[in-house]
């Protein structure tokens, strides 16, 4: 049975990057995925203290609060499903501490050991799921190729994206009905046919980017 890990990162309840992962992760329960969900905002975590201390004795990030058991739950998954909208053409606040923690998973040498990178189990799936209220399908582009170049390296080797623009107010991406069914389409694939060949930075046809 995959593991699947989701992350909500946007701060309102029943957004659209929440509703478009829920359709996705709802696929993939079906589909047999053991699925594991944590809203970012309700929990309380301090972003990297850049102590360092992950490049030493210890093997795991030594800060202990609200993101501690996110950190092994995505140890242990294999597929990671990252949802956001976009702020001020980034991924919000709540969902980039979390990335900035990832930083834990990094080995001592990572940066001149291109072998061993990662402490985590290669192969992994990462899945960008991103709400964007701006209706221009050409503007922040580089949100999901920037972060899926970094997760690479932690061992992330297939990456998918599931993206909606024109989506502003609540509810806007439930009245989406090709936008829903993409989810529930990405869903089943996550699930049923494993993930995709490596270096597939790019969307499939149809997402807008």
């Amino acid at each position: 049975m995959k593991r699947l890990v989701c992350l909500l990162g946007s701060p309102r309840k029943g957004g659209n990057s929440a509703d478009m992962a829920q359709a996705l992760c709802g696929s993939a329960l079906e589909a047999g995925a053991q699925v594991q969900t944590f809203a970012l905002n309700e929990l309380k975590y301090r972003g990297c203290q850049g102590c360092m201390a992950c490049k030493g004795k210890a093997q795991a990030c030594v800060l202990k609060d609200g993101l501690t058991p996110v950190l092994e739950a995505v140890r242990a998954c294999d597929v990671l499903v990252l949802a956001t909208p976009v702020y001020f053409g980034e991924v919000t606040a709540q969902l980039k501490g979390f990335i900035d923690r990832c930083y834990s998973y990094l080995t001592p040498d990572y940066a001149f050991n291109k072998e061993h990178r990662t402490r985590l189990s290669p192969g992994k799936t990462l899945c960008f799921v991103i709400a964007q209220g701006h209706p221009r399908e050409d503007l922040f582009t580089d949100i999901f190729p920037r972060y899926a170049y970094f997760f690479n390296w932690l061992g992330f080797n297939h990456s998918r994206l599931l993206r909606a623009c024109k989506v502003y107010h609540l509810g806007d991406a439930k009245k989406r009905a090709e936008v829903l069914a993409e989810a529930c389409a990405l869903g089943r694939e996550l699930l049923a046919t494993g993930p995709a060949g490596p270096a597939d930075l790019a969307p499939p046809p149809g997402q807008g980017s």
